[in-house]
Formats: C-alpha cells, structure tokens, sequence
C-alpha cells in the first residue's frame, strides 16, 4: 500500500508513514535516535553543587547559583540553570502558605487526626468545623518563589507561616457542617471566650 493509504487506515499523515518506513528500512527499528547535540555547560560535579544549594536553601535565585558557579570557573546564564533544575525534577513555586504551629500544635492535631480516623460518618454530622482568615485591605500579601519538587509544596522550607492578625485587613470567622455553611462573621477588636460564645449562639445552619 501507499503511504497516502497506510496513514488514513492509521489516522496518521502520509508523511509520518513515510517517515517511520524509511527509518525501518535503514535502522531496523522505529525507536528514537539519541541525538547529538551540544555538550552540557554544567559538570556532573556542578549540577551536584546546584542540587545541593536548592535542598538547602530553596528561596535561593538563578542568578546566586550563576555566581556560584562563576566562582567556581564556569560561565553559564539563568536560563541554563533553569534547563538543569528542572531536568533533575525542580522548578520555581510560590511558596505555600501554612498556618503559623508550634510543634506542640502540630502534635495535638496529628494526635486528633489519629484519634477519629476510624469515626462513623455519623458522628461527624455532629461536628462543627470554624476558622478565621485575614483579608488584606491595602495591598497584596508579599510572595515568594522556591526550587522544589512537587512532592515537597509543603516541607517547611517551601512555605510561608501566616498569621491571623496584622494592620490593613479584615477579621473574618466563618463555619461549616455536614448541614451546610453558617454565616461570616467580622471580629473586631481581639477574639475572647465571650465573643466566642455570642458568635455561636447568633450563628444558624440550613434546616
């Protein structure tokens, strides 16, 4: 058959059965060609030492590690670097914004999280979830970018902990439940146990 013929049975251009038969007939397989290219700026030994720096310090910019390498006899661009930090799994992120825990913070919740994995779904339907957030009023929260990879958005290193008061914003508190969500509520001043309570008590689910 022609190729004109093999490519609409396969759904293929013409050109592409042209192109897979002619690397048959030459090579005797249709796998790619490793191509040769230019050569790699970066040493095995650089590439190393950049690895390395962005483990360790992942707010750490293109042109640190340009430098970097500058001073180690090697002349390379940011985009260069760029090539190299992604080929081994890296890229550039906003850092992820984390509640502000102290470590006996985090063990209490990882101890509640344990303690309830096993909770009917009933007894959740009792439960009533509440939080508050700061929104900005002037501005724009400050962002920051890490190397990392995505498997690490959340490790320390890549975040950024948040506090829930600060000038130029808002307080919200605002809840949820397996019958729907309660209504927000601004929070002047500082939030105490009085407050708490008269929030909850003016607070009202969907029926």
């Amino acid at each position: 058959m022609g190729y004109r013929t093999i490519g609409k049975q396969l759904g293929e251009k013409a050109a592409t059965a042209s192109a897979i038969i002619r690397k048959w007939k030459m090579f005797k397989m249709i796998v790619y060609l490793p191509r040769s290219g230019a050569p790699c700026k970066i040493s095995p030994r650089g590439a190393s030492m950049i690895m390395r720096k962005v483990r360790d310090q992942p707010r750490t910019t293109r042109q640190d590690l340009v430098n970097d390498l500058k001073r180690a006899g090697t002349t390379v661009s940011k985009k260069t670097i760029s090539n190299t930090l992604r080929r081994h799994g890296f890229k550039s992120c906003s850092t992820r914004k984390v509640p502000l825990l102290k470590p006996a913070h985090v063990q209490a919740r990882l101890k509640f999280a344990n303690e309830h994995l096993d909770d009917p779904e009933e007894e959740w339907e009792k439960v009533m979830w509440s939080d508050e957030t700061k929104i900005e009023l002037f501005g724009l929260n400050s962002t920051c970018c890490v190397w990392r990879k995505k498997k690490d958005e959340y490790n320390p290193k890549n975040t950024i902990p948040t506090g829930k008061h600060g000038g130029g914003n808002i307080i919200l508190w605002g809840c949820f439940s397996a019958k729907g969500t309660g209504r927000l509520h601004r929070i002047e001043g500082r939030m105490d146990g009085a407050m708490y309570c008269e929030i909850l008590a003016t607070t009202s689910f969907p029926q």
